[in-house]
């Protein structure tokens, strides 16, 4: 394995570490871009905007949309757009969460936070993370803040029913997340700790503690193995790798007379119809104020492409025939542009053409995923985020396996050729020309 990829398998490994949950991936996210010198935008306020700035805006603080402009800008120029996803599917942690089982146990009561694989979250470590709202009393009177929730600890466990009381158990079964997944907090002295051991995560007292959006987390930490390591596992690879390779490329590209966008959105695992999901006005109103108002937007639009980028599946080496017979990409195989008759995925012969080019520019490798025409496959942002930003776009990913499990894996070399990718997009100068996609020779700033 060269140092390239192994260098920047392990700078994912690092952010995945930091990124137990959604807000704190957003959290990251605006780190990263603060130490780059990118400003803080606010929806509440009037946007000053200039050449050669770099801007990034948040909502929900699970969302953020950060954005360059060239300097030598021009008006009505396109967008170049990627977008992923920062959220992945877990179990929430409901309000009056503590449950008394029986006389011995104290349970947390959970519920389904999109389309999980149930099995793996059974006999491993787990913990809690999130945001909490607390009261915060100053001279402007009573502050309702936010604060990133990790409790950094192995904390719970949903353990399995021994095969003994359930013979059965390896014929398959069906899991109810009301009567087996919730995790067991502690003995019956546990009673009465939960809000309290938030609370102090949270740095304030237990009354001031008003709400709070926790998840369960996987303890397990993150993996390179493989003969030749090859191989990367960890928790929240769908799609918090896609989030990370593609916000590395866009930082380290070099600017082009077209406007950089790099959006990672909140909710994707359950639908985006949210304020803060890829169905929202969200992106719309951000480049709507990039671009200075709807007629430069309509134009700007026209001239705009995007990159969604969400994990695919790669072939399993235990259940090929679920593959499709001849588009079958493999871990460490490039990236892979994802394709659907039903556009869930809003890849079509231009898009493809032009995601195939500019990586083939760039020496990156491409596969091919389409679904087994007797399987349905699932959806992802491009689609959903076309019906308000409606653009050429192209769906890309990377390939893995166990998606939605609690621990998945992917190949070591394949973030890095989607960090080459993103860089290379946002360094390529496209733009229509005649109703025609063009790629010019042109030298960027």
């Amino acid at each position: 394995m060269t140092d390239r990829y192994r260098e920047t398998a392990e700078g994912l490994i690092t952010f995945l570490g930091k990124c137990p949950s959604c807000f704190h991936a957003a959290y990251s996210i605006r780190e990263m871009l603060l130490d780059e010198g990118f400003t803080e935008l606010y929806e509440t306020d009037r946007w000053e905007l200039t050449p050669g700035g770099r801007y990034f805006v948040m909502r929900n603080h699970s969302s953020v949309i950060s954005f360059k402009i060239p300097e030598r800008a021009q008006k009505n120029t396109g967008f170049l757009i990627t977008a992923s996803h920062a959220d992945s599917p877990s179990l929430k942690i409901k309000e009056n969460p503590e449950m008394k089982t029986g006389e011995y146990f104290i349970k947390l009561n959970v519920e389904r936070y999109g389309g999980m694989l149930m099995a793996p979250w059974f006999d491993r470590p787990l913990s809690a993370a999130g945001r909490a709202v607390v009261r915060n009393e100053d001279e402007d009177g009573c502050r309702l803040e936010e604060r990133l929730v990790n409790i950094d600890r192995d904390l719970l466990m949903i353990p399995s029913l021994a095969i003994h009381m359930d013979r059965e158990a390896n014929a398959g079964h069906s899991y109810s997340v009301q009567t087996e997944l919730c995790p067991i907090f502690g003995d019956e002295s546990a009673s009465g700790k939960f809000r309290e051991i938030v609370a102090a995560n949270a740095g304030v007292s237990e009354p001031d503690l008003l709400s709070y959006d926790l998840f369960l987390y996987n303890r397990d930490r993150a993996s390179i193995w493989g003969a030749s390591e090859e191989y990367l596992s960890a928790s929240r690879l769908d799609d918090l790798s896609c989030c990370y390779a593609t916000l590395k490329g866009f930082l380290a590209a070099d600017g082009c007379s077209r406007i950089p966008v790099h959006a990672a959105f909140d909710n994707e695992e359950v639908g985006s119809g949210t304020k803060q999901g890829a169905n929202s006005t969200f992106l719309y109103e951000t480049l709507e104020r990039i671009a200075g108002g709807r007629e430069e937007l309509a134009r700007a639009i026209a001239q705009s492409f995007m990159v969604s980028a969400d994990n695919g599946h790669a072939l399993h080496p235990s259940y090929m025939e679920k593959s499709d017979p001849v588009n079958r990409p493999r871990m460490n195989g490039g990236i892979v542009i994802k394709e659907a008759a039903n556009q869930k995925y809003t890849t079509d012969a231009v898009s493809k053409a032009v995601c195939a080019e500019i990586a083939g520019r760039a020496d990156i490798p491409v596969q091919y995923y389409t679904n087994r025409s007797d399987i349905p496959g699932g959806s992802t942002l491009g689609n959903i985020s076309g019906s308000h930003v409606s653009c050429d776009t192209v769906d890309i990913g990377l390939a893995q396996l166990a998606m939605h499990s609690p621990y998945e894996t992917m190949g070591v070399r394949d973030v890095w050729y989607m960090t080459a990718f993103a860089k290379s997009f946002f360094e390529t100068d496209l733009y229509r020309k005649n109703g025609i996609w063009v790629i010019s020779d042109s030298s960027c700033d």
